[in-house]
């Protein structure tokens, strides 16, 4: 990611900076890697920054642009009017949907939208387009909306503690793993105990099933179906099934996944059978592992950081605009996620 050099922010990733408010901006922002010109274009100067998304193997991106102004206070009133047509949604709610690329697990293909996607949304339909990002298909990913608005409330605090800088035009970049491979059983990765009767806690070859007080596995004599309950010990779940199937045989399966806490709020369950094992078992287990509450699973692999920094200026006043358009997107997130 290149982006062009800015004066008032170049001093953040000075190695000599001891601006505690600059310093802790640099957490929401790219890594820097120093600076690049083109040979073509000695004189011009670029920052090198972080690819956030090189981490991810599915990454789906959006590209929000934060704030009520997406012209800064020396551009002409003929920018101004350009600006203002463009994106007339801003004043009223502080953000704008530039655009996105949402990965979908049932067709192993990527969603795009352009920022005229993003220009067609109205105050009304905000919502449900912003959730088109947060949904892979199957279901809607409310792990990684929950963990997106940790990361935003994270950048609202620092922008209400601040009044060195005011932000024109800048985004915020989202990105999260699409893949669900934190949260899903896959098939690759497991095969299922063979049909035959096994006895309680051993499997062929001799191997011996874990328990402890979030999982046990039961045999059962019907079919010899294999029934696994778990609660909260999702990641030993995973090992278990990892090591219990190495052998890669087929069977039956009822799989059951249910919340064993007392107040017993959230139940999901699927039943998979010989015919699901015939075509494509992986979207039934994933549709219960992303509809699991986000405190029950691991934490979303999320990345919210601060981009575009062309026009940024200056300040002894908080940055009213950028901040109201940050609580509104949280608003909105929240509305996603509760609903």
């Amino acid at each position: 990611m290149v982006s062009p050099p800015l004066p008032n922010l170049f001093q953040v990733y000075d190695s000599n900076c001891c601006d505690s408010i600059l310093l802790e901006l640099r957490e929401y922002l790219p890594k820097y890697f120093g600076v690049w010109s083109p040979p073509t274009a000695p004189n011009d100067m670029y920052l090198k920054l972080e690819d956030v998304t090189c981490k991810f193997n599915k990454p789906c991106i959006m590209d929000v642009k934060i704030g009520q102004k997406s012209y800064d206070p020396y551009a002409s009133a003929e920018k101004i009017q350009q600006q203002v047509s463009k994106y007339p949604l801003m004043e009223e709610i502080g953000f704008l949907v530039l655009g996105m690329r949402v990965y979908h697990v049932s067709s192993d293909s990527y969603e795009t939208q352009n920022q005229h996607y993003g220009r067609s949304l109205t105050k009304e339909t905000v919502k449900d387009g912003i959730s088109k990002f947060f949904h892979n298909g199957y279901c809607l990913r409310k792990d990684a909306i929950a963990a997106s608005i940790q990361k935003i409330e994270k950048i609202l605090e620092w922008f209400e503690g601040q009044k060195q800088l005011n932000f024109y035009a800048s985004s915020l970049l989202f990105v999260y793993e699409g893949s669900c491979q934190a949260t899903t059983v896959r098939l690759s990765d497991v095969t299922l105990a063979e049909k035959r009767g096994v006895p309680k806690g051993l499997l062929s070859g001799g191997d011996i099933l874990e328990y402890n007080n979030n999982i046990h596995v039961i045999n059962s004599t019907e079919n010899g179906k294999i029934e696994a309950s778990v609660s909260k010990g999702l990641s030993k779940f995973y090992a278990l099934h990892k090591k219990a199937y190495s052998k890669r045989h087929h069977s039956q399966l009822s799989l059951k996944v249910e919340n064993l806490e007392q107040d017993n709020v959230w139940k999901s369950s699927t039943c998979i059978t010989q015919e699901h094992l015939n075509g494509n078992v992986i979207p039934q287990l994933e549709k219960v592992f992303c509809h699991m509450p986000a405190e029950i699973k691991e934490s979303a692999n999320v990345e919210v950081r601060m981009i575009d920094f062309a026009h940024v200026f200056p300040s002894n006043t908080k940055d009213e605009g950028y901040i109201y358009g940050l609580k509104n997107l949280i608003t909105v997130l929240q509305n996603i996620l509760d609903n």
